[in-house]
Parts: structure tokens; sequence; C-alpha cells
């Protein structure tokens, strides 16, 4: 292995050590009491939940639960939106000493089957009554599910579509079944919760997989509130409690990145603004955040949003948006002076309005973030905190902190992990955030844990001497061309969807003699290359993506991705396709990973002419 290792120096700090989830929220509420800790969008307008709320409402919840003869231990899955109600639902399992197993909304009745059965899951948890309805072809015969809980008790009376066998409860007679046991017993939610061990089963959340069925992580109460308490300690200049940081939440909570994140706001009594993908932009200006959990994919469409508005604009006004766009694009904003104060007031505070214009932190997660876009954020007084981690590490490996952010890496390791580069480059992680195990599959456990504690995450990295980690490709999406060469797809790929023109893109070339790539426009930036090269009013997608002044233009943006790559790694050939990778099709994991076999499966007929004639002598030609 590689001698360069980044080991904590503190280890010896136990401060986020020996907690359980459910004791940070009494933390908050003790410490950190806030009237607005939770915000939920209902009836349009936010409805805020105190701590004191949230903490007496999930005791309430949770001892609703238990009376309905759920046992500590039992599995309770949780099929909802991603909000406030999410956290509620969360925090009851946890009292009660329930481990809840969250389900991705865009999951095919097949996986939910699966992940219900799979779990032994015993009660589910859903938002409304349309949820019920896309459950039922879930729920086989031999499933355990015996409760459905619903939040929304709309409709509930006189529904009828509940599987035979299952009792259908909503949130409040739950709750209101708890509200008498307390009645008797005042401290019978808190005696719940001391009652559970730092070690304790708090979650099993299936990794959504780009290929097979989709394993259990088993995650501990310890595992989650380490890492989050880990994670924030660094967060150099974090004003706590009620009139301090303002987080707006989007990201589903069914993802341990979001979660993670929320457990630490909770803990540190942060006000949470539960958001949805369709309303961020009115709520980043309503709620005018300080900290914005997101991933790249969300980074790219405002950078591409940026790109289309600066190139649309004309006269004076259009000539200095593009000159401070140019200017952050080569890194030269930064400073003081005459020159520099008319970007950040003309240019770059116009910017800083579309997330709010209180932006402290973006903490970006779930990917790599490409460089361009990272250095225009930064030279726009946009600081983007960018992190590594996987679901089985709780996640956070590493991250860029307030006060040491090196753009193009993924910041430094947290205090108490260890981190090493192995000798085929992979990383591996030794640490408290290093789960459990996968449920029910300890052949599969061992695969990835070995006998030394090291988990192997799957992507290739360095350690710089000062302990920056950078990711430089996954190893399983690591292909070999037939002439023994190997190829790494996600510089290329990052490259590539970098450029507002191309939505996302996607590297092949396993077995063959050269890398080539499947390309997705966007339209709407593909309708303004239309209209500056002329091309018909008329055309449709189809037709300008045949177009050979477009396929030019494409051309141009692949030599331009191909430099400073190995010349056995270059895309030789592309073609371009009417079409985009989305989770609903299927071609993306919900965590927004390319799910590579899918890809070439649906586009095989693309990918067989791109290669029809590749044992000819000269493959000079790059695009079809």
């Amino acid at each position: 292995m590689n001698e360069r290792v980044n080991i904590a120096k503190n280890v010896g700090k136990q401060s986020w050590m020996g907690r359980t989830l459910p004791s940070l929220l009494y933390h908050a509420k003790a410490v950190h009491p806030n009237a607005i800790a939770l915000s939920q969008w209902e009836n349009e307008a936010w409805k805020p939940f105190s701590s004191d709320s949230f903490v007496d409402t999930s005791e309430e919840v949770a001892l609703g639960l238990l009376e309905l003869g759920l046992l500590p231990g039992e599995r309770v899955a949780l099929y909802m939106e991603s909000d406030a109600y999410y956290c509620l639902a969360d925090m009851a399992c946890l009292i009660a000493g329930l481990v809840d197993v969250p389900i991705y909304l865009t999951h095919s009745s097949e996986n939910i089957a699966y992940v219900l059965g799979h779990a032994d899951a015993h009660a589910i948890f859903v938002s409304n009554v349309g949820q019920i309805k896309d459950l039922r072809a879930a729920i086989g015969p031999d499933a355990l599910v015996h409760t459905i809980i619903s939040i929304d008790s709309n409709g509930l009376d006189g529904f009828t579509e509940v599987p035979d066998g299952i009792t259908l409860k909503s949130l409040e007679s739950v709750r209101s079944i708890g509200k008498e046991k307390l009645k008797l017993q005042p401290d019978a939610g808190r005696e719940l919760s001391d009652k559970l061990d730092p070690s304790d089963l708090a979650t099993i959340i299936y990794t959504s997989g780009t290929t097979g069925l989709p394993k259990g992580v088993m995650l501990t109460h310890e595992n989650i509130s380490s890492n989050a308490l880990m994670a924030y300690a660094g967060m150099t200049g974090y004003r706590m409690g009620e009139g301090g940081e303002v987080m707006l939440s989007f990201l589903p909570l069914t993802h341990v990145f979001a979660r993670t994140l929320y457990y630490g706001a909770l803990a540190y009594g942060t006000s949470i603004y539960f958001s949805h993908p369709d309303r961020l932009v009115d709520d980043l200006s309503s709620v005018k955040p300080t900290i914005l959990p997101t991933v790249p994919r969300v980074l790219e469409k405002v950078y591409a949003r940026i790109i289309a508005r600066t190139g649309s604009m004309t006269g004076i006004s259009g000539k200095i948006a593009q000159w401070g766009l140019s200017k952050a694009q080569a890194g030269t904003s930064k400073g003081s002076g005459i020159l520099q104060t008319a970007a950040d007031s003309l240019v770059y505070k116009k910017w800083r309005a579309i997330l709010g214009g209180n932006m402290r932190w973006v903490i970006s997660g779930g990917a790599a973030l490409n460089r361009e876009i990272a250095t225009v954020f930064e030279n726009a007084k946009i600081v983007i905190l960018q992190g590594y981690g996987l679901t089985e590490t709780s996640p956070v490996i590493s991250f860029n902190r307030p006060d040491a952010n090196r753009l193009g890496t993924v910041g430094k390791p947290l205090e108490a992990v260890q981190v090493i580069i192995a000798e085929d480059g992979e990383i591996l992680t030794k640490g408290p955030h290093i789960m459990a195990g996968y449920f029910k599959a300890d052949e599969k456990t061992a695969e990835v844990i070995d006998a030394d504690g090291w988990f192997h995450t799957g992507d290739i990295g360095e350690l710089s001497e000062d302990g920056f980690l950078t990711i430089t490709d996954r190893k399983k999406d690591l292909f070999k061309l037939s002439t023994g060469k190997y190829v790494m797809p996600q510089p290329l790929e990052n490259a590539l969807a970098s450029e507002p023109i191309i939505d996302q893109a996607v590297v092949i070339g396993d077995g063959h003699k050269f890398a080539a790539a499947l390309i997705f426009p966007n339209p709407e930036h593909l309708k303004l290359l239309a209209a500056t090269l002329r091309l018909p009013n008329s055309n449709s997608f189809e037709q300008m993506i045949g177009s050979a002044a477009v396929v030019s233009h494409i051309d141009k943006l692949v030599q331009k991705a191909n430099e400073h790559i190995p010349h056995w790694s270059t895309i030789k050939r592309f073609v371009l396709i009417p079409g985009e990778l989305t989770v609903e099709n299927a071609l993306l994991t919900p965590t927004m990973k390319v799910k590579r076999a899918a890809v070439k499966a649906r586009y095989a007929a693309e990918i067989a002419a791109l290669y029809a004639d590749e044992n000819q002598e000269d493959v000079s030609d790059t695009s079809l």
C-alpha cells in the first residue's frame, strides 16, 4: 500500500463518540432551543415546528408505534416525501428502538417489493393515500407488513385499497395513543431513548446500485451521529441556534447525505426549511438560506443558466456580463481594485442573488464537481465545499472546510477517519463511520471490509502530502480497450458535461480499439446554438443534431475535453442522442449515478454504429 496515510491526530477526542441519534435532538432542545427548528411548506405558507414540539411529537408517535405491537429491532419502511414529517417518522422510530428502512419514491414495484421482503418490514409510513396505491403491487401475500401509517389523513375514511390483513392508521391516531401513554408516564418517551445503545442499529439503507439488486447497508446510531458531529465540528465559523445558520434541504432524505446533514443541523439548533426540486428557485428567494446541501448536477444547471443568460444579453449590460463571466472562468476576479469591484457589483452579485443572497456555504456531495464550475463560483464569492463519501461510510469520509478549501479536491478526511491509498490507487478508509455490514449478506460485507477493518471504496484517488484527497475515477467504471490500455471515463464525462449545450455524456469502449461517447444535448441550449448558426426555426431536435454545423460545434468541445488526456484515452467518435438520462427512465440511480449497463443496452444500436468499421486501419473521423 502507498505509504501516504491520513490518520487522525485527534482520535483521543471522544466528544462525538458514544451518542445515539435521539440524544442529538434532546441536546438541541436543552442547549439550542429553536422556535423554527423545522419548517414545512403547507397551504402556501411555511409551517414551523419548534424543537420542543418536535421532541414531544416524536415521543408520542414512538410510544404509539410500540402500542401497535411493533417490537424494538423490527423494521419500519419510510415511503415518504422528504420533508419535516419524514424527520418526525424517522425520529419516532429511532426513539422506539425500531430500525427504519427508507425507500425511494422513484423505485419500481419490483424494487420496493424486494426491499420490503428482504428487510422483513412490519410497518410502512406513507405521506398520503396515493402512495398506498403505489404500494399495493409491491406488498405480496408473504409480506410481514401489518400496519400502514399515513401522515395525511385526507381520504383515509372509506379507503378500501389497503391489502388484505393490513391495518391503516393515521399519524394522528398513532400519536393519540402515545399521548395517553404519556399522561400515565410523563417520562416514558425519554426512558425509551435512554435504553438505546450507540451500537444499536438505527437504519438499513438500500443502495440504489448501478447493477443488480440493492444491498441493505446497516448503519448504527454511532455510525451516523459521530459522522454528523465530526463533519459539523469542521465548519469553522458555524453559528449555532435560532438566528444562526439557515439550511434549505431539497435532496432526498432517503439518501444518507441529506439525512446526516439534517442530524448535524438538528444537533446545532439550525433552522431547516424543507424544499422540493420543483420549488427550489422560489424557496431560495424566500428563505434566503445560508447553507445549501446539493449535488453537482444542480450546480451544473445553475452554471448553464448563467452561461445562457450571459450569452443572450446585448448592449453594454451584455458586454459587462460577458466580461465578468470570462474573468471568473479564468480565475482572475479575486482581489481588490476598481475592475474587481465593478465585476462584483455588476455581475457576481446577481449570481449570488439566484441563491438567495445570504449563502455562506454550498455543500456539494454525491459526485465530482467540474473544476471550471467550482472556479467560476469561487471567483464570484460563492463558496462551494466539496465532500466525498458513500452510504457505507455514513457518509462523509472527507470534505473541504471553510478555512481549508482546495479546488479540485474533496478536502481532508474527518478527524477520526483514516484514509490510505492502495497500490492500485483505490481509496481505503477505516473508522467509526464504517457500516456494521450488509444486511443478510456476510459474503458481500467481506468483499468490501477486509480482515484489518479497511473499507474498500471502489474509488480511485490521490492523497496530497498535506492531506487533501482527490477522486480521479470509479474503479469499476475503468474499462480496458482491446489494445490493453485502460480508460478513465469520468474526467472526460465531467469535461463534456460542463459545457452548457451538453446535458450528459457517457464514455464507452470496453473491449474496443478506441473510446467513444454517447452525448445527450441540452434542448434549450441546442435551440440557442441553432439560432446562432441560423438553422431553420422549424427544425426538430433530431434535425438539429443531424446538422453538420451542430456536429462540428460539438466536435470542437470533444477535442477540448480530449486535451491533457493520454492519447489512447481520447474520444475518437461520438453520437448525439435525442434523449436524456433520468431516474424515471431507469438510466440513472436515485443518487444520479449513470447505470452504464442500462445505457449500453438502451442505445445498443447507436453503439454498434460507432464501432461498425473499427477494424479498419484508420479511425480518424470523430462523429457519426
